[in-house]
């Protein structure tokens, strides 16, 4: 993975990114307001998600209490919450190609 700048929300962070199909994630973005690394692997799992239900032309349902709901399964990736530090830069030492060249430890203070 590659280490580039990037934001989430109106901060500034680091994203990590794949740079080869060999790799077993799809991205990784840290979070600065809560000084998270998420990571998304290539991890397909199956989740039950509530969706808005639609009719025949594909426009939402709409009941005398709001948007009629469906609960459907979705394939999803599996994501990963990294909370500390040391865990953190562990891991971006180990999948970065340019953990020793790029500034990430800025962004996690």
């Amino acid at each position: 993975m590659m280490l580039v700048k990037s934001s989430w929300q109106e901060d500034k962070t680091f994203k990590m990114i794949p740079i080869s199909e060999s790799c077993p994630y799809v991205e990784g973005i840290y979070d600065p307001e809560s000084k998270v690394l998420v990571i998304i692997s290539k991890i397909v799992k199956t989740s039950l998600h509530m969706l808005p239900k639609l009719d025949d032309y594909g426009q939402p349902m709409i009941g005398s209490k709001g948007t009629k709901q469906v609960r459907n399964k979705i394939e999803v990736f599996q994501e990963f919450y990294i909370e500390e530090k040391d865990a953190i830069e562990e891991i971006v030492n180990i999948f970065a190609i340019n953990s020793d060249k790029f500034d990430y430890k800025s962004f996690m203070k």
